[in-house]
């Protein structure tokens, strides 16, 4: 059995964890591998292929490059906490045993969260009217927002065919479930159920009092076109990454991604102890 450990590498505490896993793990009998630094002038991309189990060591940082990592392969993914607010995570040093935790994980003891995804297909145009197309994957969202030092954006946005509003302001972020208590939550978004299939869709900072947030249904297609009425240069993000293009960036579309990410928790209560802990500040110690 193999074991994928992606630790945050600017974390001291998140690494030493992670050698002391690899000790651990390997004495009984386990694989492991580690994913490369990001920062590392070594080349080469991280590849989690073959591997039974994946473990995040930091915050939420950390688990969405797990969930990177892992893409389609649907690898079950387990977040141990050493970042700041640990969102997605199961369990932080603090709370939990880490060894407890991974056995629990090892011996199929812990709740499997299917969590959908987005795909997002990014249309460009550059000075030569040539098409660039970029295709994207993410597990919390996408935002299309005014580049640094540009004025605010004025797009369409469309849910399968059926036009929305035109809207000018900062931008708009398409969110999964997952992604509802980030950056959508921030823009003034609901907190919604994992379970929950479809996507959120959240204007950011619009220049209407009438703009509001709004649900769709997991088979929806979510289509944001530049106005041409007031050329701009957006920036486009998937779950924090810029998305480089030659282009200026015109439309893109956000639809459920085909695969799952799979995280490992200890049942449906970890979220609302989480929302209950982070939102509103709520201490469990017992």
């Amino acid at each position: 059995m193999k074991i994928y450990l992606v630790p945050n590498y600017r974390s001291d505490e998140a690494v030493q964890s992670g050698l002391t896993l690899e000790l651990w793990l390997t004495r009984q009998g386990y694989e492991v591998d580690w994913a490369q630094d990001p920062c590392s002038l070594i080349a080469g991309a991280p590849d989690a292929s073959g591997s039974d189990l994946v473990i995040s060591l930091g915050g939420d940082g950390t688990l969405l490059r797990a969930a990177r990592i892992v893409g389609a392969r649907e690898i079950p993914i387990l977040g141990l906490s050493y970042g700041h607010v640990g969102f997605l995570t199961a369990a932080s040093p603090q709370e939990r045993d880490i060894l407890a935790v991974v056995s629990d994980a090892l011996a199929g003891e812990m709740h499997v969260s299917r969590r959908a995804t987005l795909s997002c297909t990014i249309r460009a145009v550059a000075e030569d009217d040539t098409e660039e197309v970029i295709e994207a994957a993410g597990l919390n969202d996408m935002a299309l927002t005014r580049a640094p030092l540009s004025d605010m954006v004025e797009f369409n946005i469309s849910v399968s065919g059926h036009h929305i509003d035109r809207l000018r302001g900062d931008g708009v972020v398409v969110s999964t479930a997952t992604g509802s208590t980030g950056y959508a939550l921030s823009a003034g978004g609901p907190i919604v159920s994992p379970d929950y299939t479809g996507m959120v869709c959240v204007p950011i900072a619009p220049h209407t009092i009438q703009a509001r947030a709004f649900l769709t249904s997991p088979s929806d297609v979510v289509e944001v076109t530049m106005s041409g009425d007031r050329p701009c240069a957006p920036a486009v993000s998937v779950d924090g990454q810029f998305v480089s293009c030659r282009g200026t960036i015109e439309h893109v579309s956000v639809r459920r991604g085909t695969a799952d990410i799979l995280l490992l928790d200890y049942g449906p209560e970890s979220f609302y102890n989480s929302v209950s802990r982070v939102f509103y500040g709520v201490r469990r110690d017992d």
